[in-house]
């Protein structure tokens, strides 16, 4: 079966959240294309051709993460029903991501050892895009 790539959307705000996970997660921004830069730039309205139309970010693992602003005419109605989940191999890292993430953001659950991890947590970071960090992972 193919890998799931989340896909995010945003409200205007896409090179802003792009940027934000490319130094929280360590992330490689391999594509940022607006719809300006577009093949599409004729058809879209003059006033959102700097929104994102796609981005592409590919973490240090090779996970991979796509991103991209609303096309114009449809409502945007947030990021809902999903968490993203990172795991990594030390409670150190898992906490520094963790605290990043929850810089202008709200923890749903402080991170504190499980039964699966010796840490995890959750939080929902300032684009409104739930987060579940694992750290140490202990087999089950």
């Amino acid at each position: 079966m193919p890998q799931p790539i989340p896909y995010l959307s945003f409200n205007g705000n896409c090179v802003e959240a792009v940027r934000f996970y490319e130094a929280v997660l360590g992330a490689d921004v391999k594509t940022l294309i607006s719809y300006g830069d577009s093949p599409m730039c004729d058809e879209t309205p003059k006033e959102v051709r700097h929104l994102i139309m796609h981005a592409y970010l590919v973490q240090p693992d090779g996970g991979a993460l796509m991103a991209g602003d609303v096309p114009p005419g449809i409502p945007y109605n947030g990021v809902s029903g999903v968490m993203l989940t990172l795991t990594y191999a030390t409670q150190q890292e898992a906490t520094r991501v963790f605290n990043s993430l929850a810089e202008g953001g709200k923890i749903t659950m402080p991170l504190a050892p499980t039964f699966w991890a010796k840490t995890f947590g959750m939080v929902t970071d300032r684009f409104g895009v739930g987060w579940g960090i694992n750290g140490e992972a202990i087999p089950v």
